[in-house]
């Protein structure tokens, strides 16, 4: 009867599909960037300037989405920082927080910038964690950067890159509630394009506090994201069994 009721809500349909469209993006977003990142600062000479990035692009990561929305709140209003310095070159202000299109950018954008660096800190653990003789092998036999990058080190990365990105698609049923709800709240504006599984049961339970129905919703996003990581398991394998999970 759970199961029946959550399917039958009027707006089951529009929340999932925001959910899987932001989950999506988010994604393929956020999965390449620490991938470029990692290989650019592998590529610095310095060890004080790789650990200053690494330190920057990480710290994002260990603040609270309560604080952190906040920031972005205060940033991007419309007497905010970006704001003003759109007014000095002649721009009109934008209404990022009332503007479906731009705040969903906003968004994704806030949520990249918070993980990005988690990601590009592994990545990074793993090429400085390879076997150098090979690199220096291919600088002997003449390789310039881009071909160490494309035969060497991304090779080397791809048992991480898999093992992440089923980890990804794993949860992409799975919304980041505490982003979504103290970024958005309760701005009815933005609901159409914003709401998500967790904020929109959020929202019906508190009216109701039918607990039964919220693990409902829970049970089937694992249960999809489980059998959404054995299909992509099961690709991978296909592709090559040597970087398959099981």
């Amino acid at each position: 009867e759970n199961f029946e009721y959550m399917f039958s809500l009027p707006d089951t349909m529009r929340v999932l599909w925001n959910t899987l469209k932001i989950a999506v993006l988010k994604i393929a977003i956020n999965f390449p960037i620490p991938i470029i990142i990692a290989i650019l600062l592998n590529e610095v000479k310095s060890r004080k300037f790789k650990k200053s990035v690494q330190t920057i692009i990480y710290l994002p990561y260990f603040i609270s989405w309560v604080i952190l929305s906040g920031m972005i709140l205060d940033i991007f209003s419309l007497d905010g920082v970006v704001n003003q310095i759109l007014g000095n070159f002649g721009v009109n202000p934008i209404f990022f927080m009332g503007d479906k299109k731009p705040f969903l950018g906003l968004l994704i954008g806030t949520d990249v910038w918070k993980n990005f660096g988690y990601g590009t800190v592994v990545y990074f653990a793993a090429i400085t964690s390879m076997d150098t003789s090979m690199l220096e092998a291919a600088q002997i036999d003449g390789a310039n950067g881009f071909q160490k990058i494309r035969y060497i080190i991304l090779p080397t990365l791809k048992p991480t890159m898999v093992v992440l990105f089923l980890f990804a698609i794993g949860g992409i049923l799975k919304g980041n509630f505490g982003l979504f709800y103290n970024l958005v709240g309760n701005n009815s504006v933005l609901f159409s394009t914003t709401d998500i599984i967790e904020t929109y049961v959020y929202r019906s339970m508190m009216n109701s506090f039918n607990f039964a129905q919220s693990s409902a919703v829970g049970l089937f996003q694992s249960v999809v994201g489980f059998f959404i990581v054995l299909g992509a398991n099961a690709f991978v394998k296909h592709l090559d069994p040597d970087y398959a999970l099981f």
